[in-house]
């Protein structure tokens, strides 16, 4: 196995803890530079953030009535 290569278990752990992060509003910058899971923490990371501005947007457009 490469250095690239990681066991999807710790792809998937590294994912869920960058989304966990994210929806409790801060980054673990460690994780985020490990050289092997650091790419998967920061992707689980991002989509929660997306997903964070989505949910607020559509209570924005629901609270202005745009709906």
């Amino acid at each position: 196995m490469t250095t690239r290569e990681v066991p999807m278990d710790d792809a998937l752990l590294a994912y869920d803890a960058g989304r966990v992060d994210a929806l409790a509003g801060h980054r673990d910058a460690e994780r985020a530079r490990h050289p092997r899971t650091g790419a998967d923490y920061r992707m689980g990371f991002l989509d929660a953030r997306i997903e964070i501005f989505r949910m607020l947007s559509s209570a924005r457009r629901i609270l202005e009535g745009n709906d």
